[in-house]
């Protein structure tokens, strides 16, 4: 049986918007958590890059470290919570070195658990404590209980989610106001919703990250980033949201994962257009949403915040009270020393739908050359869009195609790319019916 404490000793590493937040909760909701927990909570220590900076807390009586890396060998602390971000530098040290010295560790840091999730699991293990990561995928939605706990008498047959609030709010932006993505990103880094660097979200990095360890949860296995297939939102245009919304789709950055063939399981992050009636169609603004099929359970959809202070500190403080609680698990459901390597099933065996979008000089001859390009790859078109313009001006041949392999579409897309009419590069969007 677990041993209960009465006392459980926090050291927070970083105090960024999500460490804010876990310090306020802390001390907002001491009573309740207690109760909840069955044993205090106290924050002893914290550690941030610049202690003169005005962040509106509290901290009182509370330690501060300079160095992050003494909380993971301070005697009055009992967990580490680690909210620096990055898979490498002072992050992963904090969290090797506090697992190595018997702390338990409760972390939002989905670039560590992705990269380096297998090794930290084993280390966590062995000394006997917790490694938790609630909020490293989804903020606020308990995608990490729901699959590890609340679903583990199922067989996952496939996961599909929005995991990221940014590309979710430029994409939902774009549709309702017509403007274009460089014009909604720019806004969107204006209001603090996209990074001045936004490239780790709008090219499906971050997405990748949440979706490696959901893979790795739902289907045994090692994270394994190398194994995904990873493409971002950059090219999606207001013409190709008009067509989808004409077509009865919206363009959604989903992460997917599924088991083909056996064992290879795939994980892909890519936009896709999808059916104006499913769940996850109406997701908007920055919330993220997970769609989960089990064969017990058959689906479920969890929605809600993905980020910011509040629902990702609510994940966190929920890892602080299973430490209380006592209660510990493998981190990744099963321990570290049977977890296979990740096989990948390559993009290329994927079957689906496609939408392609053409812009060409309309001259005789431009839809018999697209159409013999298909037919050669054993495609079949199941609708074409082209609306009236004036003779000889660029305009947009929008198809969409029945049941294809993705490598038939590929070597299309190469061949459609060598048309002397074309006058842009294709645009192929994935179809799907989640």
């Amino acid at each position: 049986m677990q041993t209960r404490p009465s006392l459980l000793r926090v050291g927070i590493a970083g105090l960024g918007t999500v460490g804010g937040g876990v310090v306020r909760i802390l001390q907002e909701q001491e009573t309740l958590l207690a109760m909840r927990g069955g044993a205090r909570l106290e924050l002893v220590a914290v550690s941030a890059r610049d202690r003169a900076k005005a962040r509106g807390l509290l901290l009182d009586g509370i330690r501060w470290e300079e160095d992050a890396t003494a909380l993971a060998s301070a005697p009055d602390i009992d967990v580490v919570v680690e909210l620096i971000g990055g898979a490498e530098g002072i992050a992963r040290a904090v969290v090797t070195q506090a697992l190595q010295n018997g702390k338990h560790v409760v972390t939002a840091n989905k670039a560590l658990i992705a990269a380096h999730g297998a090794e930290l699991a084993a280390l966590a293990e062995a000394k006997g404590v917790g490694l938790a990561y609630e909020a490293a995928v989804a903020g606020g939605i308990p995608v990490i209980k729901t699959l590890r706990e609340g679903l583990a008498a199922n067989r996952y047959v496939r996961i599909t989610a929005i995991l990221n609030g940014t590309c979710n709010y430029i994409l939902t932006t774009m549709e309702k106001t017509g403007r274009d993505f460089a014009d909604v990103l720019a806004e969107a880094q204006a209001k603090g919703y996209a990074e001045a660097d936004p490239s780790f979200d709008i090219d499906g990095v971050d997405t990748a990250h949440k979706l490696a360890i959901v893979a790795a949860l739902a289907f045994q296995r090692a994270p394994n980033l190398d194994a995904l297939h990873i493409e971002g939102i950059r090219s999606i245009s207001k013409t190709d949201i008009h067509f989808a919304r004409e077509l009865g789709y919206r363009i959604k950055l989903l992460g997917i994962t599924s088991q083909r063939d056996g064992e290879q399981v795939e994980q892909r992050v890519h936009p896709c257009m999808i059916p104006l009636s499913a769940p996850l169609a109406t997701v908007d603004d920055a919330y993220n949403a997970v769609q989960i099929e089990g064969d017990a359970v058959g689906r479920l959809f969890l929605e809600g915040r993905g980020a910011g202070a509040g629902p990702t500190a609510s994940a966190v403080v929920a890892d602080l009270i299973d430490a209380a609680r006592g209660h510990r698990m493998p981190p990744l459901m099963v321990p570290a020393a049977s977890l296979p390597s990740l096989q990948p099933a390559d993009i290329s065996g994927l079957k689906g739908e496609y939408y392609l979008r053409l812009t060409v000089v309309d001259r005789p001859g431009v839809l018999a050359d697209i159409a013999g390009i298909c037919r050669d790859q054993g495609i079949s078109v199941a609708s074409l869009i082209q609306h009236a313009h004036a003779p000889e001006e660029p305009v947009d041949i929008v198809l969409t195609t029945h049941q294809t392999r993705e490598s038939q579409m590929q070597q299309a897309l190469r061949e459609v790319a060598l048309l002397a009419t074309l006058m842009a590069p294709p645009q192929m969007i994935r179809i799907e019916a989640p």
